[in-house]
């Protein structure tokens, strides 16, 4: 598995992907892709060795030099390939760019995702509070969580 810079080529593979993962709350469509990388946001793929996109993840970064903040927009990884760590080298990767501008790191999760909230409490993230049916149409609600800037790379505890 390799991570690269998701390209528009791989739109297509995302919104599948995105379509089996979360059928109840408003898969992001291709035009959302093609939005995320227009505004210059930090997209990654993950590739396998048949060259085939297995999962794909998304940083946005905002501010100016010296006073930046990022939020993981999303991190996807197809059912089938879950659970071998695909979506632990994405985040590293993720959290490798917010290092480099020793930017803080937000994000939103399903408050019943639990796989999630464990990988993220691994790297540092803490929960700050929680948005109420702040998944739609779902109406699932999201913890939104918070990494400080630059951290040690790698597992706490």
């Amino acid at each position: 598995m390799r991570i690269e810079p998701l390209r528009r080529k791989h739109i297509r593979r995302c919104v599948e992907i995105e379509r089996a993962l979360f059928p109840g709350d408003s898969p992001w469509s291709a035009g959302a892709f093609h939005a995320e990388l227009d505004s210059g946001a930090y997209y990654l793929a993950a590739i396998d060795d048949e060259g085939e996109l297995r999962g794909y993840a998304g940083l946005a970064v905002t501010g100016v030099p010296g006073d930046w903040e990022t939020g993981v927009h999303t991190i996807g990884v197809e059912k089938a390939r879950q659970g071998q760590g695909i979506g632990t080298a994405l985040l590293e990767a993720l959290l490798t760019r917010a290092d480099a501008l020793n930017a803080p790191v937000l994000l939103e999760v399903r408050t019943d995702n639990d796989n999630a909230i464990r990988l993220y409490e691994r790297y540092g993230f803490t929960r700050l509070g929680i948005r109420k049916r702040y998944y739609q149409p779902s109406g699932a609600d999201a913890f939104t969580m918070r990494r400080p800037a630059t951290q040690t790379q790698g597992v706490a505890g």
